[in-house]
Formats: structure tokens, sequence, C-alpha cells
């Protein structure tokens, strides 16, 4: 351990997240790897630990013969302090070398707010920030996940980014890269070639252009590169990596369990959820390598406690069986399973009882809407008949503690609708009376509201958020209507989510307000005690940019997005398609009733009746 961190560990909050050493941990010796891998998390340990994506990478990197991966995190405040007074670049967990000895530096981002975390940690690492001043092949700066879907304010900094899922393409982006270094390519060489890499997106390729008005007017490749980038997915979910091997942390982390990933994609096309297009098609594991991959995990890892998990579990073909094959194994050794979010409309007595072997620590369900026409326009296609058929289910099993997440600002919202969240709660309080066996122990009715972001390759992405104010007026309302004390209400803090609209649809010229708003302190802006509007808004009155008009602004469907270099496998007819049906309130069914056109079963060979 460089005797820097000895002195400088005492002094700060949770040192273990800064040592590594955990069971599990990869360790390679430096003389047999030619390419060493920084895998950088943009937030804190605890989060980035939790990220089943980066657990899945990191394992795939380090099976590569002569590859060594080693994870990255964002320090907290008093730990940046600290580096920052002794001089000491950012460094790896494994093998504590600063992050300037590797060769390619990658981030895993899953969310806008995590933009400048990115600026703060490449300088922290003595990188330089802009990608035009990195000339040579290494470090090789890279970026992936959700949020990379519109990669544009953060192209100034990054070489390139991973489309989608990063399983295969990120083998051979690796191969690619170690070639160049073999042959002596230069770096505008490797980025051309990278470029054909299906899935790779090399923002330098493109030149973009404005009208007077701001809107994008052209977007151009150079030098051979797509006009389209299309994401790369894993085809078969049986012959996908999984972590069983799972590196076990030293303290406390948000997920502090086996994450089991049931299967890819949604089939049901809620019209504000990014994750539910971008990870299209649906794609299963099958049951008896769920049960065999959770059954490995926790003898591994000592864990007791499994999270089944995907973007709508309850919508895993055989979860019911797999249940009842993990049984015996879950009684003998005292696992517990759960589900993260569940479904409305397919909530079973069957799979509760099943969930109730386990702790009953509450259950969440996700309305989104206060009204049945609310829910039409978003096409979440659940009832309120569902809902509380669902809690008396719940209820009448011992459950005594319900969640309900609800969104703010959704298109065509009225006064009406925000009302009727306060109704949900209450006629979900009556349930409970119907139907619980212990009324002794009372009941928490938790209802949690965040306010709606547009977000690109959505049925959304040409709708505005509503300005501040107004969201705030129905936060008031909200509040003001949900009179019993056993409802307690949350709501997400504006400003932020203000920010991650204006980050999520904005263009290249972002990037300079990103850096101004870095040098100004904009270092973890995902957490609320660090972020500052005021000084995102400074950023954009000397950079000359509205952030209004990337967030509060109707889009015109004929307008040239800042992502339209990008695709999801979603055409973007099928998303206007959608957006159209919103306004009808007309609900499209799932993905199992029958295809609906979107294009996505094109990724996988498949066929799709547009």
């Amino acid at each position: 351990m460089d005797k820097r961190l000895e002195r400088i560990l005492p002094r700060v909050q949770k040192p273990a997240r800064y040592v590594g050493g955990e069971y599990n941990a990869i360790l390679k010796n430096k003389d047999e790897v030619d390419t060493r891998i920084a895998f950088c998390f943009p937030d804190t340990y605890e989060i980035g630990m939790s990220n089943l994506g980066m657990r899945i990478l990191y394992g795939v990197m380090n099976d590569l013969p002569g590859v060594w991966c080693e994870r990255v995190f964002a320090p907290w405040g008093d730990m940046e302090e600290e580096l920052r007074k002794a001089d000491m670049p950012l460094f790896a967990l494994e093998s504590g070398d600063p992050i300037t000895d590797f060769h390619i530096v990658a981030f895993s981002v899953g969310y806008e707010m995590a933009f400048p975390a990115i600026l703060n940690m490449l300088d922290l690492a003595h990188i330089p920030l802009h990608a035009a001043d990195r000339t040579g092949l290494t470090p090789l700066v890279i970026a992936g996940g959700t949020a990379m879907y519109n990669a544009e304010p953060l192209a100034d900094f990054i070489d390139l980014v991973s489309l989608g899922e990063g399983e295969d393409v990120t083998v051979e982006l690796i191969e690619l890269h170690r070639r160049a270094r073999r042959e002596g390519w230069s770096k505008p060489d490797f980025l051309r070639a990278a470029a054909q890499l299906p899935g790779i997106y090399v923002p330098s390729l493109y030149d973009v252009t404005y009208h007077e008005d701001g809107t994008v007017a052209s977007i151009t490749p150079r030098d051979g590169a797509p006009a389209v980038v299309t994401k790369r997915i894993v085809h078969d979910m049986d012959k996908s990596y999984f972590p069983v091997k799972t590196i076990v942390p030293s303290t406390e982390i948000v997920q502090d369990r086996v994450t089991l990933e049931l299967f890819r994609g949604c089939i049901r096309g809620c019209r504000f959820c990014q994750a539910g297009y971008v990870y299209r098609p649906v794609r299963n594991r099958s049951r008896d390598l769920c049960a065999d991959y959770c059954v490995r995990s926790c003898d591994d890892t000592g864990y007791q406690e499994v999270t089944l998990s995907s973007l709508s579990t309850s919508d895993y073909p055989p979860l019911t069986d797999l249940c009842d094959e993990l049984e015996p194994f879950c009684d003998a050794r005292h696992v517990s399973l759960s589900l993260p979010s569940l479904r409305a409309d397919n909530f079973s007595m069957e799979l509760m009882q099943r969930l109730a072997k386990g702790r009953k620590t509450g259950l969440t369900f996700a309305p989104e809407a206060g009204t049945q026409r609310l829910r039409d326009v978003i096409n979440k296609n659940v009832t309120l008949d569902d809902l509380l058929l669902s809690c008396r289910t719940a209820f009448a099993g011992g459950y005594s503690a319900v969640k309900l997440y609800f969104m703010l600002g959704l298109p065509t919202e009225t006064d009406e609708d925000v009302l009727g969240i306060a109704d949900v709660a209450a006629r979900v309080m009556h349930a409970w009376r119907e139907s619980a066996q212990n009324k002794q122990r009372g009941i928490r009715i938790t209802v949690s509201t965040s306010w709606f972001v547009p977000k690109p390759h959505t049925a959304f992405q040409w709708e505005p958020q509503i300005s501040k104010e107004e969201y705030e007026r129905r936060v008031a309302l909200l509040r003001e209507a949900i009179k019993t004390k056993t409802v307690t209400y949350n709501w997400h803090d504006s400003d932020t989510s203000f920010m991650e609209a204006v980050l999520a649809r904005g263009d290249r010229r972002m990037g300079k307000v990103l850096e101004t708003a870095w040098r100004k302190g904009a270092h973890l802006d995902a957490w609320e005690e660090y972020f500052s509007l005021d000084r995102w808004l400074e950023a954009f009155d000397e950079c000359g940019l509205d952030p209004h008009f990337y967030a509060n602004r109707t889009r015109s469907e004929d307008e040239l997005l800042p992502w339209s270099m990008i695709s999801s496998g979603v055409t973007q007819a099928y998303l206007k398609r959608e957006r159209h049906q919103a306004y009808r309130s007309v609900t499209t069914p799932d993905c199992r009733t029958h295809c609906n056109g979107c294009g996505a079963n094109l990724l996988v060979g498949g066929t799709c009746d547009v």
C-alpha cells in the first residue's frame, strides 16, 4: 500500500472503500499481462459494487488471457480532498496503481448526473480531460451503460462509446486495441477501425452543425464511420457470462446480496421507460441455469439473500417453478428470495407464499399514475383493481408494508390525476382494513413520487418536462390531499431531476457547460448533499446556453435529435406511433400477446410485424 494512502485512510469516512483486498477480487501478476484496464464507476464504492453489469464485465475481461481488469470508484468528498492535498493520483483497488499506468480507462455510466464525476475522476487520475489532448493509444478512455444512448454531452471527453450489452463487443474492442499497440497504429487509425465494430460509436468521427434556433441541423459521419450505430446485445442468455464467484465487499453496500438476472428486456412497453425500450427484445435465461447460478453463488459467497432481478421480474414465465426448485436449498441454508418490484397485475397467492418463506420486508408496486386514463397514456396496462387485488393478497398473507411509486409531470397529466394518487393510497388503506389477518401490527403505506424526465429513445423523447414551479405545485397539491397518518409521502428533489432532463437530452455543446460546472465544483452531483443547481445555472450563463431549451421544450417529430446517429433497435416510426397512441389514451398490448412491430426482434434474427 502506498505510504500516502496509509496516512490518509484514518482521516476519511469508510476507509474500506479504498483498500481492496475483498474475497474473490482478482489479482494477477503484472509481468504476465499485456493489457490493463481500469474499470471505473463514476459513483461511490457502495453504489458501484451493487451494479450487476459491472460485476459481469469485470469477470468477462478478467477471463481474457493477458488482460487484467481492476476496479476504480469515485472517492467521497473527504477522500478527494486528501488525495489532492497529497498529490496522489486516483488508483485501482486491486493493485493500488495509478490509472495512468493502464491501457484502457472504461467508465460504466447508468445515470446522467454521474457525468461530472467522470471529468473529476479523469482529473484526479492526472489524465487530460479532452480526448483531443490524449494523442496516444493509451490511455484510451471509453464509456458504456444506459446513459450512453445519448453520449453527446461527453463527446469532447471520451474516445469512444460501447452501446448496448458489453459482453461480446468489449472483448472485440480489447483485442483490436491490443493489435493496434502491437502494430504501432496511430490513435486516429485505431479509432477509424474501432468505428467499424458493430456497437461502437466514435464521437470525433461525426461533425455536427446547428440551426440558428439551436436545433441540430446535420450529423455527418467521416472516415467511413457508419451513419447509424446500432447497439449490441447478447443473443443467448444461457451462454452469457454470470459472475458466480462474485466479489464479497469488505464494507456495507446498497445491494449486499446475490443478484440473479433472470432475463433481459421487458415485454411491457411503458412509454416513459428508457430501459424498457433499449434492452429489447426479451431474452430469458433457462430456469435450471438460474437455479444452478443461485446455489453456486450462495455457496461461494455465503450470502443468505437472493434478489431475482430483471426489469419486470414477475413476468419471468417459470418464476413460480424456479422458486419451487430452489425451495429445498433455501430452506436448508436459510436463504430468502426477494423481488425488487412487482407487477400489480400478476402478483398471485402462489408467488406470495413462496416469497413469504423469507423475511416479510414489504412489497413494492409501481402504478406510476393516479388514474386509469393516465395509466393508459403511459401504457402501464395495470388497473386499480389489479393493484387492490394484489394488496389484499399480500395483506391476507401477513404483509403490513407497501411502497407505491408514481411519477408527476407525465404528458397530459391534470390535477385530477395528481389527486388520484391520494385516492389510490386511501383505497390501499381500505384494502388492508378488509383483508389483514393481524391488524395489531398496523399498516405502513409509503407513496413516493419522482419528476418525469423525458429520455432519449422512448415514445416521450419529444415531450417537455414541466417547469420546476409547476412540479412543486403538484407536489404541494398531493401532499395536502394525503390526510391519513398511515401514509408517508416522499417526493424526489426537483433540482436534480431538472438537470437530469437537461443532460439526458443535451447535445455536444453541453460539453463546455459540463466542464464549466465541474470547474466550479460539480463532482458528485448524483448526491443531493453535493449538488447545486445554482452552480449549473451559472455555468449555462457563462457558456451562453439555456437549460430550458433542453428540458422544457416540445420537440417536433421532424427535428433531428442529437442522438439520431444511435439506434437501440427500436424504430423511430414505432416510437412516433406509440406517442400518437398515448395522446389517444390507447394502450399497446405486451410483446407476449403479439408482436407490435418495434423492430427489436430483428437484432436476434427474428421477424417484426413492422
